[in-house]
Order: structure tokens, then sequence, then C-alpha cells
């Protein structure tokens, strides 16, 4: 008998493993799960064996994050950073405080406004010259669909009264048309395509950065959701592959390569060059991010029906669909063909139903292919489509931290969508009681990337410390297990990552320590728990204070 590297005794452990949810001890040697019990664990300890004593603490299965923004991420920490409160005064002293302390930057950026923060989710241009009057400042809010731009920037893009509105975003403005400072969607490429890139270095270590943040809260894997240039963005796909060539990209990364909206089957053959140059150790672009829509407080994410106005009237506007959905079926089943998989941008019902569609097309003229196409975000789904992931097998991506009541989902959502829509979002509970498999991710740095919050908001539907006591939809709460089992096994297999996800011997020793047992406390304190430990592939990667 081999001594194992590694020995966790007195569990509690969780498996994740149906045929043995529950276990006490486990023991690793090398990457791998060698045993996973109880007392008889104990005797592949040897005299070389790091023995963890899990008294108290729970022993998972490492997190993983289906539909995260790492590199983006990781570079804003280092930018102006916005986030953590919604006082606009708050933002202004932020921005000046950040210029004052950086006068060499030509542009200020940074991101993370709420939307909430201002009347009609719409920040003035006039705010940001009050503190920054002689530089450009463009800085994303926090969902980065949307831009806030002052007047030198907006200046300095040529953008003016007169130019119009491109086919993919809007340019709020005033009362005489002149821009206000809001850009919507594909309309915040007119002044980010200015911005100086960041380097490759700064990529780099953005990247590191958001690996050592996303460690640090238990996750071991991820997809990152876009590697592409997009809305004046580079690239970030260099800084994976500098990373996973120089042994640095501790986490295993699935990327997914950025679908251009403005062409179309032309570019797969680039996709199929890219998939076999970016594929590289523990990092791999074998998906393709197609956008379907944009977002629902900005009025563009595509519905089946018109949005309504202030008064809960109808408005003309259903939102938008980024790709054709004929073409969107014709592009996926070649796709599939391919054995790409397709990660799906899809928040309306509308875009959601366009995405379903095109998985069904691809089912049918490919057969059943084990190509993973999973919808993220779906926080509109019609009733009519939810068993059609199942049928389908197409994966909801969900990120849960979404689903609770909050001002930009009570004052600039729910009331435009109107009752009856309002109560189609973020259906968890019913996707899962329809058969269908649930992944779940953050969309960090859009929110925040700590599963144990998102855990805590997918079985309360209430966001962490909320003491009103309203549940958003309380049917469509799910049970903690399968919370937990999403942000494992369900986003390992949408990752790729057949080996991690589950406890279980000749299973990747991908794991994470908590510092208490969040199935035996009560759910209201789900988010309180702490990471103190997480490993990838049996390597200590992160280790609290």
């Amino acid at each position: 008998m081999t001594d194992a590297d590694l020995v966790f005794t007195h569990g509690p452990i969780h498996t994740g493993d149906a045929a043995r949810t529950r276990a006490t001890s486990l023991a690793v040697t090398g990457q791998r799960i060698t045993a996973v019990g109880h007392d008889e664990v104990r005797q592949l300890i040897g005299p070389g064996t790091e023995v963890v004593d899990l008294t108290g603490r729970l022993l998972l299965p490492g997190f993983q994050d289906a539909h995260v923004h790492a590199v983006y991420g990781g570079s804003e920490l280092a930018g102006c950073d916005l986030t953590g409160t919604v006082g606009v005064a708050d933002y202004l002293e932020r921005i000046r405080a950040y210029a004052e302390a950086n006068p060499e930057q030509a542009w200020i950026t940074g991101s993370g406004w709420s939307m909430e923060s201002f009347d009609g989710g719409l920040p003035s241009r006039r705010l940001l010259d009050s503190v920054v009057p002689d530089r450009p400042v463009y800085l994303t809010n926090r969902d980065h669909h949307g831009a806030w731009a002052n007047t030198r920037a907006l200046e300095l893009a040529g953008v003016t009264r007169d130019t119009p509105d491109p086919a993919d975003g809007r340019i709020e403005r005033e009362a005489d048309g002149t821009p206000g400072g809001t850009l919507q969607e594909g309309a915040t490429a007119l002044v980010a395509r200015l911005v100086p890139p960041a380097t490759a270095a700064e990529r780099l270590a953005g990247l590191l950065r958001a690996q050592r943040l996303l460690h640090s809260l238990g996750i071991t894997g991820w997809q990152d959701a876009l590697l592409g240039e997009f809305n004046g963005q580079p690239d970030p796909s260099d800084a994976y592959l500098a990373a996973a060539r120089a042994g640095t990209l501790t986490a295993r990364v699935t990327g997914a390569l950025w679908w251009d909206r403005e062409r179309g089957s032309e570019q797969i053959p680039e996709l199929v060059a890219r998939r076999s140059e970016l594929s590289h150790g523990r990092f791999r672009a074998g998906s393709v991010k197609i956008m379907q829509d944009g977002i629902a407080e900005n009025f563009t994410a595509a519905m089946t029906s018109p949005y309504l106005d202030g008064c809960g009237c109808a408005t003309a506007n259903s939102g938008l669909s980024f790709v054709d959905p004929l073409a969107l079926r014709g592009h996926v089943t070649e796709l599939d063909a391919l054995g790409f998989q397709v990660h799906f941008h899809a928040l309306g019902d509308r875009a959601v139903r366009e995405a379903l569609d095109a998985v069904e097309a691809a089912r049918a003229a490919n057969g059943w292919r084990d190509t993973r196409h999973h919808l993220a975000h779906l926080q509109v789904v019609h009733p009519q489509d939810v068993d059609r992931f199942a049928r389908l097998g197409a994966i909801a991506n969900i990120q849960p931290l979404w689903a609770a009541h909050e001002p930009q989902m009570d004052e600039l959502t729910i009331p435009f969508l109107g009752p009856e829509r309002a109560a189609w979002q973020y259906p968890f509970g019913a996707l899962q009681r329809a058969g269908a498999t649930l992944a779940a991710g953050s969309d960090w740095p859009v929110s925040s990337p700590d599963p144990l919050a998102g855990l805590h908001v997918a079985v309360n539907r209430m966001e962490p410390g909320a003491s009103d006591g309203r549940v958003f939809l309380p049917e469509q709460r799910l049970d903690l297990a399968s919370a937990i089992a999403a942000y494992t096994a369900g986003s390992a297999h949408v990752n790729g990552h057949d080996d991690a996800g589950v406890l279980a011997a000749g299973r990747l020793a991908d794991l994470v320590v908590l510092d208490r047992d969040i199935l035996t406390a009560p759910a209201a304190e789900i988010a309180d728990a702490r990471v103190l430990r997480t490993y990838v592939g049996g390597e200590l990667v992160h280790a609290a204070d």
C-alpha cells in the first residue's frame, strides 16, 4: 500500500458523488484523489504524508466559474474602481482622487458604477466634467454593457448630435440631441477605440492578479467568456497563453472565442485556427461566445413582447437580436459539426428562444454530439421554453447573484417588464425540476466572483445581509446541495473538466476547505463562510492568513 501525499481527516466532506455524498476522510496522491471514506483511509498516512484535520471545517470539490472575464476583472482592479458603493458623491470623489494620483495617464479609465445611482440609469457627462474637465474619462458600468464618458472623451471621439446610433447600440442624448455622456452596448466602441489599450505585460499581470483572487474564493477553474477584441478592449488570449507556457497558470481554464457579430460564417476557419493555437497546458479554447442580445436595464435584451414605458404602456421596442436568428441556426450547426461548444449570452426570452432554436437545428443536422452548448444569464425565460433545455441537452448557465431584490431589479427592470414577464426571471428551480443541467458562474467583474455569495442567493433568493425579508420569486430557490453541484460538477462539465467537480477515487484533487459546514448551518449564514484552503491537482494554491 502506497502512502498518500495528503490526507484530510475528521470530516465533514461533501463529495458531490450521488453514491456517497458524505465522508470523513480523503486521500490524495500526486494530482488525484486515491481514496474517499472514513477511518480506513487513515491507513494511507505515512511518515511523509501531510495530514489536514477538518474538525468543524468542510471539504468540497473546488468551485468552477462557468462565465467570468478574469483578465478584464484583474486588470480593472488596477484602474479607477467604482465598485462597493452606489453613491454619486462617492463615485466623483474616487474619480477625482484617482486622476490626481495618476497625473501621467492620458485617459482616466475604470469600471464599476451602477445604473441605480442615476436617474433613469443615465449618468451625465457634466458630472465627470466637474471633477476631470481636462482629460478624457471613460468608465464602464458594472455590467459592462454601458459606459460613462466626459465631454472631452466625446469630443476626441467625434461623437456629436449628428452621430447616428450604431446598429447594435445607442447614444443617450440630451433634449437637443447632444450626447449626454452615457453610451449603450455597441455605442461604447465609439469612445473605447481611442482608449490606450493595456500592454501584453499589463494583461498578464491582470490575469495573475485575478487568479490569486479567484483561488482565494475557492475557484479552481473557469471559462473565460470573451477571448477576442470587443468594444475597443484588446484580446486577452495572449495573457492566458503566456501564463500557460510559463507554468504560472495554476487554474484550469477554458476560453470562449468571441464571435464577431458584424461578420458571418466566413470567420469560422479563423476560429478553428485559434482553437489550435490557444491550447496549451491547462488552457484550451474550444468554445465560441455568441452574444445574442443585450441587457434588460437598458432595454436591449431581446424580448418576445415589447418593453413597457414608465406609465406601464407597451413601447415599440422589444430589444436587440445581435445575430440574425435564422443565420444563427446555420452558424451554430456549423460550429457544432466542428466540435465547438457554443456559449450563448441569452438574457431576454426571445434571445433564449433563438439560442435554443439554434441548438435544436444543430441537433437535427448533426445528431447528438458532446458539445455541451450552454446559455448564460437566462434572466427571462418563457415558460414554454423551460422544458427544451433538458430535451436539447442545452446547459443552463446561471448567475445566481442577480436573482434578488435590489434597486437595479426593482427600479430599472420589473416596472418595464410588467408583472407576468417579471415572474419569469431567473427560473433556477423550474429549470432544475424540468431536468436541465445547471452550471453556475459570476460574470465577474460585472458582479462578485465569490461562489459563497452566489450560493447564498441561489438558496435564499435574497442578497447577503438583506434586511427587508423580501424573497425574490421563492418558488425558484435551489436547495444547497443542488446549488453546490451547479458551482462544482455542473460548471466542471460545461468547462470540459470531466475529472473534476466530484470527490471520488481517480478524480482530480481540485478541492476547497471552508471554515464551517454550510450544509448544516442556517441558510441565512451561507455567505458568512470563508475559504481557508484551495488546491488544484493536489497543489495548495491558496491558504488563508
